[in-house]
């Protein structure tokens, strides 16, 4: 791997070169060996968040494919596995190519003016070469599954390429990252039966819409530099109607995600089996509401938060759908 240089137009960010959205003391900061940091910054291992709501979906949809057909194996585990491990390396890949094209933008939003490349801790090239690297490992996991999943995998990178830019064209590029951010509900499903189902699309449609719920909520904390930079986003199309919005998206990932347990599990379903499925999409929609309750849209800190607090949002259908296989 190159090693870490700073290139002549970068800014001091501090001794360390930690990211300000970052969780304070995070491994990365604190574990890993100094010429490393830089690139897993680049990837967001500092800021694993993100890592969990690409492979939530896919966790969903082995478990929910499983409960459609009544099987369960061991290459059900890889693919929660390698889900896994393919979420951790094409997130990474993805917020590498995202801070190369928005790598001007970023020097100018307090909020990003840390990251790597802005910063100067790592030149273009440099980020690359590490975006190339960890695509092509995320290959090689791909290429274990069966060839319907792969090419799902590989159509994949049209919506990662393009989300970076949506920003510049549309009011709602959070609907091109849950496009991209989803696509696992689709893969992972594919991977277990071998084709897709509609179970898979209305769970895909259902994870959309989340992904428009906190990603918004996320927009939010940056909405007055983008408005003084030209970026769009939904937190800037709704401003003081993103509350009404935030309770359309919540009650259609709800009725999306209960609809696609049902198609899945009917007309042979273990009754109870089916009523804890569909318990978990009731307190995963609790979540979001209660996120609703505490949400300020104009204090940063909380956007940040409540943003983060999805992965639990996440787990919980995991959790329930999970428990359903062995009811």
């Amino acid at each position: 791997m190159t090693e870490f240089t700073k290139t002549p137009e970068a800014k001091d960010t501090g001794a360390s070169g930690a990211v300000s959205d970052a969780v304070t003391g995070n491994w990365v900061d604190r574990l890993a060996p100094e010429w490393t940091r830089p690139y897993l910054r680049l990837s967001r291992a500092d800021r694993p968040i993100g890592t969990w709501l690409l492979l939530l979906p896919c966790w969903w949809s082995v478990l929910l494919a499983s409960l459609h057909d009544g099987q369960f194996g061991l290459f059900d585990l890889w693919i929660i596995g390698g889900c896994g491990i393919g979420a951790v390396l094409m997130r990474g890949a993805g917020c590498t190519w995202n801070d190369i094209t928005d790598r001007d933008f970023d020097g100018r939003v307090e909020r990003t003016r840390s990251r790597p490349i802005p910063s100067g801790q790592v030149s273009v090239r440099q980020a690359l070469v590490w975006m190339a690297l960890q695509a092509l490992i995320a290959f090689g996991v791909l290429l274990t599954f069966n060839i319907t999943a792969i090419a799902l995998g590989i159509g994949s990178l049209v919506l990662v390429a393009i989300y970076p830019s949506a920003k510049r064209f549309t009011w709602w590029p959070q609907v091109f990252l849950g496009l991209a951010f989803n696509w696992g509900a689709l893969l992972a499903w594919t991977a277990h039966t071998g084709s897709l189902g509609w179970p898979a699309v209305l769970l895909y449609a259902g994870g959309i819409s989340w992904t428009l719920f906190y990603d918004t909520i996320y927009a939010h904390q940056d909405k007055e530099d983008d408005a003084l930079i030209g970026v769009k986003s939904t937190a800037r199309l709704f401003a003081d109607k993103t509350n009404i919005w935030l309770r359309f998206f919540m009650v259609v990932s709800v009725a999306l995600l209960a609809a696609s347990v049902v198609s899945a599990m009917l007309p042979d379903a273990n009754v109870l089996a089916l009523t804890m499925a569909l318990c978990g999409v009731w307190a995963f929609g609790w979540h979001l509401a209660w996120q609703m309750r505490k949400l300020d849209a104009d204090n940063p800190d909380v956007c940040l938060r409540l943003f983060r607090s999805n992965r639990d949002a996440g787990l919980i259908p995991a959790l329930f759908l999970a428990v359903s296989l062995f009811i």
